[in-house]
């Protein structure tokens, strides 16, 4: 898996698991793009740039910003750009009915007939795998989109707890589906606390699903420890087993330096490792810069239990005669 090869544009490209898609080493995060504060012409010249140099995969959700992220993605590939980029976005629909609305939704935003990877957004709880893969869940949508050509491949991520990641994937493998990508958080601190690396990561490995890094910075916390740079953060990720290292840009500052560290990314020796973990081990461990894992404030469907739907016909009919 992740074998590397290399572009015209000295960007490191990975193999997406069993897909066989050819992605770049350093994928482009959708949350930041969409912000407020952050000038329209701004996010298009950032993702315009990082395809003129190297970068093909575009992250994105449904729920960004109320979809402002979709909609300055969409504009940000007119004019040829598409067709340069493996597109993911991200639903938050349980139900069949709420995941086909939102996927719509998003095709729309996007301005494009086909988005190449959606994925099952914030699987946080162990409810969540059984919401999905009901016969009226979100999966079903998805196969259906699949099968009309509207999206190529489906994956699933989350931020809380490698367990529930490894429970979606036996709840899968029970209803006889094998996921084709998995996101989640890899990152210097990870290592240290409720692991992803250690617990979901050979799991993928073995199953050769494509791996997608997110959090490898940890939306700027772990940089406050002022135990590692920015670099060693995103390199440190670059040299998992990682399909692709998502990370964010709200400047052309971000992104020239995850262009700087995936293009100067060479294999760590198991020394460099175990000094960059050595630094982080004590601020670590008790996830006080994972705030993704201890707190609520990242979980969007927490906030927003509406975008969810509703129970499964099954449980509500369970809920009225209790």
């Amino acid at each position: 898996m992740s074998q590397m090869t290399e572009s015209n544009s000295e960007m490191p490209m990975r193999t997406l698991g069993r897909t066989g898609v050819e992605v770049s080493l350093i994928g482009l995060g959708g949350w930041h793009l969409g912000f407020d504060y952050l000038d329209e012409q701004l996010s298009i010249r950032i993702i315009r740039t990082a395809i003129d140099s190297g970068i093909n995969f575009m992250d994105n959700c449904w729920d960004y910003n109320e979809g402002a992220s979709e909609t300055r993605m969409g504009k940000a590939l007119r004019d040829g750009y598409r067709d340069r980029v493996f597109l993911m976005t991200k639903i938050d629909g349980r139900t069949k009915q709420d995941a086909a609305k939102q996927l719509d939704e998003s095709l729309r935003r996007l301005d494009t007939n086909h988005i190449d990877l959606v994925q099952h957004h914030e699987i946080l709880r162990f409810e969540d795998p059984h919401r999905i893969f009901d016969a009226e869940g979100a999966n079903a949508a998805l196969i259906e989109a699949r099968d009309a050509g509207k999206i190529r491949f489906i994956g699933f991520t989350g931020h809380k707890d490698p367990r529930i990641h490894m429970y979606m994937l036996e709840v899968a493998r029970q209803n006889g589906f094998v996921f084709d990508t998995v996101q989640m958080p890899l990152n210097v601190m990870d290592a240290h606390y409720r692991s992803f690396e250690k617990m979901v990561l050979p799991e993928l490995v073995k199953q050769n699903i494509g791996v997608l890094a997110m959090k490898t910075l940890a939306n700027g916390a772990i940089l406050k420890s002022q135990t590692v740079t920015a670099i060693e953060c995103l390199q440190y990720a670059m040299n998992l087993p990682a399909s692709v290292v998502i990370t964010g840009c709200e400047s052309m500052e971000n992104l020239e330096q995850a262009l700087t560290a995936a293009r100067t990314f060479k294999p760590m020796t198991d020394e460099q490792v175990k000094t960059l973990l050595d630094k982080t081990a004590q601020p670590a461990a008790r996830g006080e810069f994972e705030l993704f894992k201890t707190t609520s404030i990242y979980d969007g469907t927490a906030s927003h239990p509406e975008w969810l739907g509703e129970e499964p016909p099954r449980v509500q009919q369970a809920m009225q005669t209790n």
